[in-house]
């Protein structure tokens, strides 16, 4: 849980479960397997027994963890603020059980005050449990699309309940191509960082940025990635995109 997160397109981190598993290119270098690998070093228990070593790295090993401590902690936080809801897992991880998201989904629906954005590689598991999930208007919900392969999550989450949904083209390693943004009200685009970064074309992300001027989508550029990410900057044809859906959309 952090109050101040670094993450340009939120205010706060909730982690209501920890620990994932590696299920697409997009994962190869998570930036949540090095920090768990560090938590786990500095003693947290929560984060002991998640990852294994390979390649010299640490990497998922497979193994969740569901944290019931930190369900109530949304509630505490009188203020209102947005909140990206497991950045450290995948809320619909195929081992986390339905009963445990419907307790995350009811905190939610608790804390009005609050706006969470739910995010997920799992998009099969998302539409599968969609329909038993209560949706409240705070929950965003959106889905991972590293390359073109996989734009069929988007599918997925376009038939789901949620009243706001977005997508997290990051880390973009590869062109998308044309996006089917029907029913879709924000997109997040950005660059792998850190150890082993892959690099990203400028074509790429121009072409979402037109795709969504076009559609009427709000458009956030959050970096250009690479080893340096402060150093890349996040300035895309002379100015920085910020862009946030409109809380009514």
């Amino acid at each position: 849980m952090a109050t101040n997160s670094r993450i340009e397109w939120t205010e706060a981190t909730w982690n209501p479960v920890a620990g994932c598993s590696i299920i697409s290119p997009g994962c190869t270098n998570c930036y949540a397997m090095r920090m768990a690998a560090r938590l786990e070093m500095m003693g947290q228990e929560k984060y002991s027994g998640l990852t294994r070593r390979s390649g010299g790295r640490p990497k998922w090993n497979g193994r969740v963890r569901l944290d019931e401590n930190a369900l109530d902690i949304p509630r505490m936080w009188k203020t209102g603020r947005m909140i990206f809801v497991n950045s450290m897992s995948d809320l619909f991880h195929e081992d986390v059980p339905l009963e445990h998201v419907k307790r995350v989904f009811e905190i939610m629906e608790a804390c009005p005050q609050h706006t969470f954005q739910v995010l997920t590689k799992r998009s099969s598991r998302l539409l599968e449990l969609s329909d038993r999930l209560d949706w409240p208007a705070n929950v965003w919900m959106g889905v991972s699309v590293e390359n073109s392969d996989f734009k069929f999550r988007i599918d997925h989450l376009r038939l789901t309940r949620a009243a706001m949904k977005f997508l997290s083209l990051e880390p973009l390693i590869g062109d998308v191509g044309s996006l089917a943004l029907s029913g879709i009200n924000w997109a997040i685009a950005g660059g792998e960082s850190g150890p082993g970064a892959r690099p990203m074309r400028p074509e790429w992300v121009r072409s979402i940025r037109d795709q969504c001027i076009a559609s009427s989508v709000a458009f956030h550029f959050k970096q250009w990635g690479g080893v340096n990410k402060k150093r890349a900057g996040r300035i895309l044809d002379g100015r920085t995109w910020d862009q946030f859906p409109s809380i009514a959309a």
